[in-house]
């Protein structure tokens, strides 16, 4: 491998799931604005949408994750609408 071009500052991590709240700790570079304490420990908190805890695929539950409203926007536009 190249030396120099890996980001060397890995540290701790929280990502939690919004979906279901499940929290995870991993070692990554990401930046946050935000930090949550778990058993004490201050991390660095980055909040996303969907994980292997709430993805169809890994749960083998079908369940439409929608935090957009964009379902909701489509059926109020298009969904209603009946063929002449």
């Amino acid at each position: 491998m190249k030396e120099g071009i890996h980001p060397g500052n890995y540290r701790p991590v929280a990502f939690r799931d919004m979906s279901n709240d499940d929290v995870f700790i991993t070692r990554s570079t990401i930046q946050a604005k935000e930090t949550i304490e778990l058993d004490g420990v201050t991390y660095p908190l980055i909040k996303i949408e969907i994980s292997n805890t709430s993805h169809p695929f890994y749960t083998g539950k079908s369940k439409l994750v929608d935090t957009a409203g964009r379902v909701d926007k489509f059926m109020s536009r298009y969904g209603n609408r009946t063929r002449k």
